[in-house]
């Protein structure tokens, strides 16, 4: 049985698991998550909240954009978080963008033999489409071509084949780049990406770190060697925890008096709301960040996934720190990384 075959199987299994038996298993779920992601950091210098970002943005299935100059880890980042999660290359899709990047080497070629019958199929396997975890590098290099196809996979999860919409296996999607443009027809994708984590240099403060940790890291891969497949969760274990939440966050209850409670009732206290709201309006009128309507419902799941993993519960003060990474160019991004805490009074 090929792998395809076995992760569709997977992805149907989970898919009819019920709130209560994701429920019997959230504890294990979240133990197996963080020892994850903390285990991954340590073959790392300085880049552990990268790694638990990538770590809430896969369990809640929301593309993550790396921003650093080149030499910054950003794919070895992604290749070792998919090697940890046991993620098959089959299962993997992973292309550096340019302009002159056509929908064949993204999306599969035309299938000449269906097309001399009339149908445009494209030939998917291998491609974006069949990939469990997609890694998109430079990806604002992108065409026009491209950013059609870009636009509706990471917001509708489908592709088109002769007229057809297609599902597409993508379940986590990570992108880098060593800039953010401002040109106007890249908008679209750019508020596709809720979050965005600065990835720079670490030399400065850890110098003699990155040079015992370069050299370690060159002798496993000349061994072919991968100890940070450690096996402490797998892609399975975030498909689970990503049901169990999304189901979580749908529940509604009836208390005696006819009063409904929602997630937010019970998840997210009102001043916690107060809070957060009152930080996008600071930060909307002093540095002009704009925050879509689409982020904010965004913005409530991911800030909701960090505290279930992080602390199996209600979202507290310490989870706000997510509005960190709302910045949209790479001086807002920098800007937000350092005056969020701040506002927040964590340091």
């Amino acid at each position: 049985m090929n792998s395809k075959v076995i992760q569709e199987e997977t992805d149907k299994t989970i898919a009819d698991m019920s709130y209560r038996e994701l429920a019997a298993e959230a504890n294990s779920l979240r133990e197996k998550i963080n020892r994850f992601r903390k285990s991954l950091g340590k073959y790392f210098i300085g880049k552990q909240k990268i790694i638990d970002l990538m770590t809430v943005c896969a369990v809640a299935q929301e593309p993550l954009l790396l921003v650093g100059p080149p030499g910054t880890a950003k794919s070895d980042l992604i290749l070792k978080f998919k090697d940890a999660l046991k993620i098959s290359d089959e299962d993997y899709f992973e292309y550096m963008l340019t302009r002159f990047t056509e929908p064949s080497e993204i999306i599969g070629p035309i299938d000449i033999n269906l097309l001399r019958q009339g149908k445009y199929i494209r030939r998917e396997r291998g491609k974006l489409p069949t990939g469990t975890l997609v890694f998109l590098d430079e990806i604002f290099k992108s065409n026009s071509a491209i950013l059609n196809y870009l636009l509706t996979i990471i917001n509708e999860r489908k592709f088109y084949q002769d007229g057809v919409a297609q599902p597409v296996r993508m379940k986590i999607l990570f992108a880098a780049t060593n800039e953010v443009p401002e040109h106007s027809e890249l908008l679209a994708l750019k508020d596709r990406f809720c979050l965005k984590i600065s990835c720079d240099s670490v030399q400065q403060d850890h110098f003699m770190e990155l040079i015992d940790a370069g050299l370690e890291a060159q002798t496993q891969r000349d061994l072919n060697q991968k100890p940070w497949a450690e096996g402490h969760a797998e892609i399975s274990d975030f498909l689970k925890a990503h049901r169990y939440l999304t189901l979580q966050m749908s529940r509604t209850e009836t208390d005696l008096d006819g009063n409904l409670s929602r997630d937010r009732h019970l998840f997210f206290a009102d001043e916690l709301l107060q809070e957060m709201r009152r930080l996008i309006k600071t930060l909307s009128r002093e540095d002009g960040l704009f925050v879509s309507d689409r982020k904010i419902i965004k913005l409530y799941r991911l800030l909701r996934t960090r505290a279930w993993i992080f602390h199996g519960g209600a979202v507290e003060r310490q989870d706000l720190l997510m509005l960190s990474y709302l910045g949209e160019s790479l001086d807002e991004i920098r800007l937000l990384e350092d005056k969020v805490p701040k506002l927040l009074g964590i340091e």
